[in-house]
C-alpha cells in the first residue's frame, strides 16, 4: 500500500508541477497575485508530494520489499540498514527521484522567497515548474521507481559493493543539491530575460543561490574524490573520468557565475555575461545527468541505462537549454553593460578571472565529449586522459591563480595596480622563497613541482595579505587590528577562506602527484615492502565475516625506513560479496601528519622462495591530507559567505540595467 501511495504521490507531483507553470504564467499575463500565489503554492505542494514519494521508496528499501523491481535489483536482506537506505538513490530510478526532490524543494524555497518583484518571481517560478515537470515526467513515464515484479523474488541482487560506503551514502544528496541548485539560477536568468530586467538587485538575488549550490557541489565532489581514493584501491583521487568531469564542469561555471554576479550586484556591469553563466551552469548539470544515465559512458560512477532513456534526457537538455539560449540570443544585444570601468580595476580582474574559468571549463568539455563525438561519427575509439588535461587545463588554472590575489586589492571602477602589487610584495617574496626551498629540499628535484608549490603558497599568502590590508595588521595597534577583524563581514572571511583553500589544495595536489612513491611485491607472513620513507610488514592474515561479505583481512605494521617514528598497525581487506559475486578491496590508511601510507591487499601468490604469499601494494602519498582539506576550507568559505547578512536582507541598489524590447 505504501508503495502505491508513493507511485500516486510521484504522479501527483508531476501534475502539480505542470499546474505551477500554467498558474504562474497566467498570473503573470493577467497581473494576478492570486493566480501567481496559487502557482507558487502548487510548486510547494509538488515538493511535498515528491518528498512523500521519496519517503515511500526509502521505506520499500528499508523493509526489503522485493516486489518492487528497483529494490530487487539494488538491495539485499543482508545489507546494513545504512546501505539499504542509500540504495534508494544508488540506482537510476531512485537517483532521479532524488533529483526531482531537490529541484521541487528548491522551487518551493524560491516560491516562498520574499523581496523579489512580482514579475521576476512569478516568471522564475513558472520556469522552475516547467523544469520540474520535464524531469518528473521522465521519472513517471520512463523510469518508474515503483514498478512491481510478479512474482517477487525471494532475494535481491544487492547494490554494487563499491557503493556500499559511508562517503557514497552522503555523496549523491550533496552533489545533487549542487547540481540542481543551479536550476534556480537558471530560472532567475530566464525570468530576467523574459521580464527585461537584469540589474544590480537581480545580481544580488542570484548570488545566494549560486553560492549555496557551489558550496554543496564542492562538498559533493570532495566526498566522491575521497571515496575513490580509499575505496577503489588504485591510490589516486582524480582520474579525469568523464563522470568526474560531469560534476567538475558545473563547478567551474558556478565559480565563474559567483564572481560575475558580484560585478553585476556592485556595479551593474557584466549583466549579460552573468545571465549566460547562470544558464550555462545548469546546462552543464543537465549534461552531466545525460552522460551518467544515457549508457554512452562506461564508468564505476555511471548508471547502466538503455539508450532510449538517454535520448529522453537529451531531449530535456535540448528543450530547456535550447530555449534558454535562444531567448538569450534575442535579448542579449539589448542588455546594457552598466557602469563603465577601466581594464585595471576590480571589475577587470573579475572579468579576467571569468575568462580563464570558462576557458578551463571549455577544455574539460572538449576532453569529455570529443571521444564520444568521434566514436559516434567514425566508430573510432580514443581515450582522453591526464596528459591532455595537464597540457590544457593546468596552464589556464595556473594563470588564473597568479591573477587571483591582486583582484580584491584593486578598487572598483579604476584600480591602482602598482599599489596592489606593493601590498602583495611580501606574499610574492615568500612564495618565491617557498618554491626555491621546495626545489632544494624535495627529492627528486623537479622545477615544475617547485613552481606549483610556489603558486599554492602565493594563493594562501595573498589571501592573508588581503586580510592584513583590511585589518591594518602590523600597521596599527593590535587592539585596532582586532577591532577591524571583528568588523569584517562574513563574506570577506568567506572569500579569504575560499581562495586560501584553493591554495591548500594545490599544495597537496602538486606534492602528492609529483613525489608519491609506490611498490608492490608478493610477500609471505613476516615479509616487508618498502615505499618512500616507510616499510610495511605483513604480520597476519585471517578470514573474517561481515554483515554481507566474507573478507581476507591482513594485519600490517607500518615502520619508518630510518628514524624513530612510531610503528602503527593497519588492516587491509579483500572482500567477497556472495549476493553479487563481486570482490572489492578495503585499503589500509596510516595517516602520518600530512602524509598517507596507503596499503592494498591483493590476491594470494607465491613468493620467490615458493612460500604462500599475498600481493601487497604500498603507496606513499605525501601531503595527501591537503588535497581533501583544501576543498573543505573552500566549502566552509562558501557557507560563511552565505551566512553574511547582506545576502539575506534587502535588495541593494535599485539602479537598473534595462533590456530594450
Amino acid at each position: 500500500m505504501i508503495v502505491e501511495l508513493g507511485a500516486f504521490a510521484l504522479i501527483l507531483a508531476l501534475v502539480l508541477a505542470g499546474l505551477t507553470t500554467v498558474l504562474a504564467t497566467a498570473g503573470r499575463l493577467r497581473l494576478s497575485p492570486v493566480l501567481a500565489g496559487a502557482g507558487g503554492g502548487a510548486l510547494i505542494a509538488s515538493a511535498a508530494a515528491t518528498a512523500l514519494a521519496f519517503a515511500a521508496l526509502i521505506y520499500a528499501f528499508a523493509v526489503s520489499d522485493f516486489s518492487v523491481s528497483n529494490v530487487a535489483l539494488n538491495s539485499h536482506t543482508d545489507k546494513p540498514m545504512l546501505y539499504k537506505v542509500a540504495a534508494a538513490w544508488g540506482s537510476h530510478e531512485g537517483s532521479l527521484v532524488l533529483w526531482c526532490l531537490v529541484m521541487t524543494g528548491f522551487g518551493g524555497a524560491l516560491a516562498l522567497a520574499r523581496g523579489l518583484p512580482f514579475g521576476l518571481k512569478t516568471s522564475s517560478v513558472a520556469v522552475q515548474g516547467a523544469l520540474s515537470t520535464m524531469f518528473l515526467a521522465f521519472a513517471v513515464f520512463t523510469s518508474n521507481p515503483f514498478a512491481r515484479l510478479d512474482p517477487a523474488p525471494v532475494q535481491g541482487a544487492s547494490l554494487n559493493p563499491l557503493l556500499q560506503d559511508p562517503a557514497l551514502a552522503f555523496h549523491p544528496p550533496l552533489l545533487y543539491a549542487g547540481y540542481v541548485g543551479f536550476s534556480v539560477c537558471f530560472s532567475l536568468a530566464v525570468a530576467a530575460l523574459i521580464e527585461k530586467r537584469v540589474d544590480p538587485a537581480w545580481g544580488r538575488w542570484v548570488r545566494p543561490w549560486a553560492l549555496a549550490s557551489w558550496a554543496f557541489l564542492t562538498v559533493g565532489i570532495l566526498l566522491g574524490s575521497f571515496w575513490a581514493y580509499y575505496e577503489l584501491g588504485w591510490g589516486g583521487w582524480w582520474f579525469w573520468d568523464p563522470v568526474e568531469n560531469a560534476s567538475f564542469m558545473p563547478w567551474l561555471a558556478g565559480a565563474a557565475l559567483l564572481h560575475s554576479a558580484i560585478v553585476t550586484e556592485r556595479r551593474g556591469a557584466l549583466a549579460g555575461w552573468t545571465v549566460f553563466l547562470a544558464i550555462l551552469a545548469f546546462t552543464f548539470s543537465m549534461l552531466g545527468a545525460f552522460l551518467v544515465r544515457s549508457g554512452v559512458l562506461t564508468s564505476v560512477h555511471a548508471f547502466a541505462v538503455d539508450p532510449e532513456r538517454g535520448m529522453m534526457l537529451l531531449a530535456i537538455l535540448g528543450v530547456a537549454a535550447g530555449a534558454a539560449f535562444i531567448l538569450f540570443a534575442f535579448r542579449a544585444p539589448a542588455i546594457r553593460s552598466g557602469a563603465a570601468f577601466a581594464p585595471i580595476s576590480r571589475e577587470g580582474a573579475l572579468v579576467l578571472n571569468n575568462l580563464f574559468l570558462t576557458a578551463a571549463a571549455a577544455t574539460v568539455l572538449l576532453g569529455t565529449l570529443y571521444p564520444l563525438i568521434l566514436e559516434g561519427i567514425s566508430g573510432a575509439t580514443i581515450s582522453v586522459g591526464p596528459p591532455y588535461f595537464n597540457a590544457t587545463f593546468v596552464p589556464l588554472l595556473v594563470v588564473a591563480c597568479l591573477i587571483l590575489p591582486a583582484g580584491p586589492l584593486l578598487a572598483w571602477k579604476r584600480g591602482d595596480l602598482k599599489g596592489a602589487l606593493q601590498r602583495l610584495w611580501l606574499a610574492a617574496g615568500l612564495a618565491v622563497v617557498a618554491a626555491f626551498a621546495a626545489f632544494l629540499l624535495f627529492e627528486p628535484k623537479k622545477a615544475l613541482a617547485a613552481a606549483g608549490l610556489g603558486v599554492g603558497a602565493w594563493l594562501i599568502l595573498g589571501a592573508l595579505a588581503e586580510v592584513g590590508v583590511r585589518t591594518k595588521a602590523f600597521r596599527a595597534p593590535l587592539v585596532e587590528t582586532l577591532r577591524r577583524a571583528k568588523g569584517l563581514p562574513l563574506g570577506a572571511w568567506g572569500m579569504t577562506l575560499a581562495h586560501a583553500g584553493l591554495g591548500v589544495f594545490i599544495l597537496g595536489a602538486v606534492v602528492e602527484t609529483s613525489f608519491k612513491a609506490e611498490a608492490a611485491a608478493a610477500v609471505p607472513l613476516g615479509g616487508v615492502v618498502s615505499s618512500g620513507p616507510w616499510r610495511v610488514r605483513l604480520d597476519a592474515v585471517e578470514v573474517i565475516e561481515g554483515p554481507n561479505y566474507l573478507a581476507e583481512q591482513g594485519r600490517l605494521t607500518v615502520m619508518p625506513v630510518s628514524g624513530d617514528a612510531v610503528e602503527r598497525v593497519v588492516t587491509a581487506e579483500r572482500r567477497f560479496f556472495p549476493a553479487g559475486g563481486q570482490t572489492t578491496t578495503e585499503v589500509g590508511l596510516d595517516f602520518r601528519g600530512l602524509d598517507d601510507v596507503y596499503v592494498v591487499m591483493g590476491e594470494r601468490a607465491r613468493s620467490e622462495d615458493g612460500e604462500q604469499a599475498w600481493t601487497v601494494r604500498v603507496y606513499y602519498n605525501p601531503w595527501a591530507r591537503l588535497i581533501f582539506l583544501g576543498p573543505a576550507i573552500m566549502a566552509l568559505g562558501g557557507v560563511l559567505s552565505l551566512l553574511d547578512r547582506r545576502l539575506r536582507v534587502g535588495a541593494g541598489s535599485r539602479r537598473k540595467t534595462e533590456v530594450k524590447a
